[in-house]
C-alpha cells in the first residue's frame, strides 16, 4: 500500500480535535436517542467548543443556546450534573449592573438556578429566579438560541459537498421553530417555547421578563422539542418529566447487585461507573443496549456492546440478553462488499443521521469487524452459564449457528484455518479489530501490514467462541456438532500456538500479514489471549509479565503498545495510549489464575486514575506518558466519556482480583484465589442473584489471606473459595 493511500485512510473518519481548548468543563445528559453536551453555564456554543449541542438519532438540533441577563452573561457560581446523570444544575448570579454611569444592581443580588433534563427526546430546563435584595425589580432575560443541525460526522470533522435546506426560524403559537430539510427527504424541527409565555419570541430568541417584589422569585419552564418528520414526542411539565425519569431509574435498576467496599474512592469509581451504565443503556425494539459513547459513538457499537456487556455480566446478566436479542436482530442476512457484509456476520455499528442514510459514510448498517461475530458467540456461552437461560438460548441458537458459519466460511479468507480480514468496502474500516486505526497493525520496522490480517487476538476470541458453542451445542442435545466444535477449537490452539508466539518479544506477535509474516510488535493485544484460554500455560506466565514490565506499564495501566516500538506515541489512539477496557479484559484474563499480581497493579492503577477525573469517571482512554509524582494522567482530547466499556471495567477488574466466577446450572458461586488490592480491606456484593437464590457476602482481609462471610442466602446456592 502507497504512503498516499495510508494517508487518505487514515484521515477519513479522524475525529478533530479543536486548535486551542477551551477551558471550561462538559456536562452530558441523556435519555434513549437523545443528548446533550453543555457547558459550565448551562449554555450550548458550538462554536467555541465544537461538539457541543443538542443532539437527536445522530444530528444537532441544537448548535446555540445562551441565557442573558441584561444583556450579558451571569456570573457562574456552581455546576454539576446529579450522581445518577438525570438533572444538570447550574447556579448563577447577576455582575454588578449598570445604567448611565449608575449602579443599578450590585453583584450577587440575584440568584438564577437552571436545572436540566432530557427525558423522551425532550430537553427540559426549570429556570428559577429570586431577588435577595429588599427592593422591587424589574428583570429581563434572554434565552439566545440556534440550530445548524450538523450531522454527528460533520461534527467529527466530514465535510459535505452539499446540505439540505435550512429553513428560516419562524414563530407559531409562542414558540420559535427552526427546521431543516434533509437531502434524506427526513424534516428535523427543533421546537423552543417556555411557560409562563415569553414577553417575546423570534427565532433566535425568547425573551423573559419578570416583576420580582423584594425576596420573591419566578419560575420559567422551557422546552425544547426535537421532532423528525411526524415523529414528535409530546411534551409534559417539567415535574413530570422528572417523575418519570425517576420512576425509570428506581423501577428499571440495570445493576441489581451492589458493591461496596472499604475504599471511598473505589465506591465513588463504582457509583460514577453505574450510573454512567445506565445512561447510556438505550431501549431498542430487542432491549435494553449500551449505547458506545458520547458524543462520537452514541448508537450501537457491536464489538463494544458485547465486550461492556461482559464486563457487568456477574452483576448485570439482563443487559447481555439485550445485546444478544439486538445483534441477532441485525446480524447480516447477505453478502453486500459495500457494507463489508456477509451471512451470518455480527453488526459493526449502525447510524440514524442523515449522512448515513445516504450512504455519504458506510455506516447506516456496517459490518467492519472481524472480532464482534466470535465475540457474540462468546457472549452467548457466557450468558448461558451466567443464568441457565438455555430458553433464551434456543431462540438466537439459528443465530448463532449462522455466526459459526460465517467464523468458516468467510472469516478464513484463504483456508488456512486462521480468521483474517480484509475490507471490501472503499469506504470502510482499513483496519477492522478494535483498534482500528489505520496505522494500528504494522511490523517491527514501521511497515504498515498488508492484508488479509489475522490478529492474534481474533484468533483468541474465536477459540473461545467455539468451545462456548460447544457447551451451548452440547446442553441443546447436538452431540456430534458439539465434538466437531470442540476439535475445531483444539486445532486452532495449536495452530495458533505454532505460528504466533514469538520467545524473542515473550509475547504472540499483534498479527499475521497477507504473506503470512508475523508482525512481531510488542502490543497489549497478546493480553486479550489470556482472557480466551488459548494461551499455553508457560505463554500466559510470560504475556502477564512482560506486560507488566515498565516498557508496557505506565503507571496508571497497560499501554496499547509497549514504548520502545517505532510507532509508539503516548498521544495516539491506538499506539500507546491507555484504554481502561483493554486493561480490564487482561485483568480479566488472570481472574483463575493464582498468580494476580497484574490484575491487582491494574485496578490499582486505575482506581489512581480516577481520582483525577471528573467525576471519578473514567474516559474511552487516555495518554500512555509515564506517571509522574504530583502530575495527573494525560487527557485525549477527543476522547468519549461516558463510554460504556470504559464504565463497566471497572466491575469486571475488580471481579478479576476476586477470582469470581457463577455456574448458574451448578447452582456455585466461586472465588478462585481471591486478592484485595492495596486499600481495600473489604469488599461486600448485595443481594447476588443466580437463577431463584441470592446471597450477600463480604470478603475481607485476614492474616496476608482474603476470608469470606455469608451475611444471607436465600434458595439453594453454594459459595466456595478455591485456593
Amino acid at each position: 500500500m502507497s504512503a498516499e493511500s495510508v494517508n487518505t485512510a487514515a484521515t477519513e473518519f479522524y475525529i478533530l480535535a479543536p486548535e486551542v481548548p477551551v477551558p471550561e468543563r462538559t456536562f452530558v445528559l441523556k435519555h434513549d436517542e437523545t443528548f446533550g453536551l453543555f457547558n459550565d453555564f448551562g449554555d450550548i456554543a458550538a462554536g467555541a467548543r465544537h461538539e457541543e449541542g443538542l443532539y437527536h438519532q445522530g444530528t444537532r438540533f441544537l448548535s446555540r443556546l445562551a441565557l442573558k441577563l441584561a444583556g450579558g452573561r451571569p456570573l457562574l457560581l456552581s455546576s454539576a450534573v446529579r450522581r445518577d446523570n438525570l438533572l444538570m444544575g447550574v447556579d448563577l448570579t447577576n455582575p454588578d449592573i449598570y445604567l448611565g454611569g449608575n449602579m443599578m444592581l450590585p453583584r450577587g443580588s440575584l440568584h438564577i438556578y437552571r436545572s436540566k433534563l432530557i427525558w423522551g427526546g425532550v430537553c427540559y430546563e426549570h429556570l428559577h429566579v429570586r431577588n435577595f435584595t429588599r427592593d422591587p425589580l424589574d428583570i429581563s432575560l434572554a434565552l439566545e438560541f440556534a440550530a445548524d443541525f450538523a450531522d454527528i460526522f460533520e461534527v467529527r470533522g466530514e465535510e459535505r459537498r452539499r446540505r439540505g435546506q435550512l429553513h428560516k426560524p419562524r414563530v407559531i403559537q409562542d414558540a420559535a421553530e427552526l427546521a431543516y430539510q434533509g437531502l434524506d427527504g427526513a424534516a428535523r424541527r427543533t421546537l423552543i417555547e417556555c411557560q409562563p409565555r415569553a414577553k417575546r419570541v423570534s427565532g433566535s430568541e425568547l425573551q423573559l421578563e419578570a416583576h420580582l417584589e423584594g425576596r420573591a422569585e419566578q419560575v420559567f419552564e422551557i422546552k425544547v422539542t426535537c421532532a423528525i418528520d411526524a415523529q414528535r414526542s409530546a411534551a409534559m411539565s417539567f415535574q413530570s418529566a422528572l417523575a418519570r425519569a425517576e420512576h425509570s431509574r428506581d423501577a428499571g435498576s440495570r445493576l441489581v447487585c451492589g458493591v461496596e467496599t472499604s475504599n471511598d474512592q473505589l465506591n465513588a469509581w463504582m457509583t460514577r461507573s453505574a450510573a454512567d451504565l445506565n445512561m447510556l443503556l438505550t431501549e431498542t425494539g430487542s432491549g435494553l443496549y449500551p449505547y458506545a459513547g458520547v458524543p462520537w459513538f452514541d448508537t450501537t457499537f457491536g464489538r463494544d456492546g458485547i465486550i461492556a456487556a461482559l464486563e457487568c455480566l456477574w452483576l448485570a446478566p439482563q443487559i447481555s440478553r439485550g445485546v444478544l436479542s439486538f445483534l441477532a436482530g441485525t446480524q447480516a442476512m447477505r453478502d453486500q462488499p459495500e457494507r463489508d457484509a456477509e451471512p451470518g456476520k455480527i453488526l459493526h455499528e449502525a447510524r440514524r443521521g442523515e449522512m448515513a442514510a445516504l450512504g455519504e459514510v458506510p455506516f447506516g448498517r456496517y459490518y467492519g469487524s472481524v472480532d464482534a461475530t466470535s465475540l457474540y458467540v462468546m457472549l452467548a456461552g457466557a450468558y448461558w452459564r451466567r443464568t441457565d437461560d438455555l430458553g433464551f438460548i434456543e431462540t438466537i441458537w439459528p443465530n448463532i449457528c449462522a455466526a459459526l458459519g460465517w467464523i468458516d466460511r468467510y472469516g478464513d479468507r484463504d483456508g488456512d484455518g486462521l480468521i483474517e480480514y480484509q475490507r471490501r468496502s472503499p469506504h470502510g474500516l482499513l483496519q477492522q479489530g478494535w483498534k482500528d486505526s489505520s496505522d494500528s497493525v504494522f511490523h517491527a520496522d514501521g511497515r504498515i501490514a498488508e492484508g488479509p490480517i489475522a490478529l492474534c487476538e481474533v484468533q483468541a476470541y474465536t477459540y473461545a467462541a467455539r468451545i462456548a458453542a460447544a457447551a451451548l451445542a452440547q446442553a441443546l442435545g447436538h452431540d456430534d456438532m458439539s465434538r466437531s466444535l470442540r476439535e475445531q477449537a483444539h486445532a486452532l490452539r495449536e495452530r495458533f500456538r505454532a505460528r504466533f508466539w514469538c520467545p524473542e518479544l515473550g509475547l504472540y506477535a499483534l498479527a499475521l500479514d497477507g504473506y503470512k509474516e508475523p508482525c512481531r510488535v510488542r502490543a497489549s493485544n497478546a493480553g486479550h489471549c489470556l482472557f480466551c484460554g488459548i494461551a499455553a500455560p508457560e505463554h500466559a506466565e510470560s504475556v502477564a509479565r512482560t506486560l507488566g514490565q515498565d516498557t508496557f506499564f505506565s503507571g496508571w495501566g497497560v499501554r496499547t503498545l509497549a514504548d520502545r516500538e517505532v510507532r509508539y506515541n503516548p498521544m495516539a489512539y491506538h499506539n500507546g495510549s491507555v484504554w481502561p477496557h483493554d486493561n480490564a479484559v487482561i485483568a480479566a484474563g488472570l481472574s483463575a489464575s493464582p498468580a494476580k499480581d497484574l490484575a491487582v497493579r491494574i485496578l490499582s492503577a486505575q482506581l489512581d486514575a480516577s481520582t483525577y477525573f471528573e467525576s471519578s469517571r473514567l474516559p474511552e482512554l487516555f495518554c500512555g506518558f509515564r506517571r509522574r509524582e504530583g502530575k495527573a494522567p494525560t487527557s485525549y482530547p477527543v476522547a468519549c466519556s461516558p463510554q460504556a466499556w470504559s464504565a463497566a471495567a471497572v466491575f469486571s477488574m475488580l471481579q478479576a482480583c476476586l477470582g469470581l466466577s457463577i455456574d448458574a446450572a451448578a447452582r456455585q458461586i466461586a472465588f478462585r484465589y481471591p486478592q484485595l488490592p492495596p486499600r481495600v480491606e473489604r469488599v461486600s456484593l448485595r443481594n447476588l442473584t443466580v437463577g431463584d437464590g441470592s446471597v450477600d457476602l463480604t470478603l475481607y482481609r485476614y492474616s496476608g489471606a482474603v476470608g469470606l462471610n455469608v451475611d444471607r442466602r436465600s434458595g439453594k446456592l453454594d459459595v466456595a473459595v478455591l485456593t
